[in-house]
């Protein structure tokens, strides 16, 4: 019987130890997954300040310097020889 004992302790034991190592493994997983969606934040409002900041300048600039706006020129229909 101390046998049986010793084979249901010995059991007991490394499903304690794989349940451990399977737990460890998770928590690793868990924070590198963290890890990695934390930088992606951070570079992601970056890149949106970024974009901001250039579309500000963008608007700024045209502010200031405004494009010229081409005046449109009227076909003549007779030129084209197309009858109305």
């Amino acid at each position: 019987m101390a046998d049986g004992n010793q084979t249901i302790m010995e059991k007991a034991e490394a499903r304690f130890v794989d349940k451990q190592k399977k737990n460890a493994e998770r928590n690793k997983a868990t924070a590198e997954y963290m890890s990695e969606a934390k930088a992606r934040a951070l570079k992601t409002a970056r890149l949106r300040e970024l974009r901001l900041a250039k579309e500000e300048a963008d608007r700024v600039a045209e502010a200031l310097n405004p494009t010229p706006k081409t005046k449109r020129v009227a076909k003549k229909a007779a030129a084209t020889g197309v009858k109305t």
